[in-house]
């Protein structure tokens, strides 16, 4: 069995896509994120190739939301940077292949992760660069344990953030998926 896990916060304003929200205020930026993470899941949800979980954030609050639709089942992030969150996700999933997504990344479409599903056949790892140079998805094939230092010495939300990954992965080989564009700030809205 295939897993997407989808990274979502609860869009609470203040709370949620805060250097978004320094361009156009918290509540735009938690309105439009909230959009967005259910159109995702919507697009994502019910596809049967894979079976969508959602990693929500904060624990307790995601888990009892309405927000996120009953039929999928959802995990706590927990605390930590963003590498203990995935990494605790990858752990806690059911044995198969695995990537992990951000909500925030408006031109996730089916076929991007049935692609990226596609590269773990000849890769034990894959990555969907974004723009920025962080990106929008990593998967693992999960055939063997993962290695000690996955996500070790990131530089979250930085240009480095994909290399740095990609570093942590050693000695797995690595394949990519197509390179999409995420939003982080007002520029990245105007710039769609």
């Amino acid at each position: 069995m295939r897993h997407l896990v989808i990274f979502a916060k609860e869009p609470v304003p203040g709370r949620v896509k805060t250097r978004l929200a320094r361009g156009i205020g918290t509540v735009a930026a938690a309105w439009w994120f909230r959009r967005q993470a259910l159109g995702l899941v919507r697009r994502l949800g019910r596809d049967p190739r894979w079976r969508t979980w959602i990693a929500v954030s904060p624990d307790a609050a995601g888990m009892a939301s309405r927000l996120w639709p009953a039929h999928l089942p959802r995990i706590p992030q927990g605390g930590g940077d963003l590498g203990a969150r995935m990494a605790r996700a990858f752990r806690a999933l059911p044995p198969g292949p695995a990537c992990i997504a951000g909500a925030d990344i408006p031109g996730i479409g089916p076929r991007h992760i049935a692609e990226a599903f596609a590269a773990l056949g000849r890769a034990e790892a894959v990555i969907g660069p974004a723009t920025d140079g962080g990106y929008w998805l990593i998967g693992l094939r999960r055939g063997r344990a993962a290695p000690a230092g996955l996500f070790r010495d990131v530089r979250w939300s930085t240009a480095h953030a994909r290399t740095d990954t990609e570093a942590s992965l050693a000695p797995l080989s690595i394949a990519h998926a197509a390179t999409l564009s995420d939003v982080d700030t007002e520029a990245d809205l105007n710039c769609r």
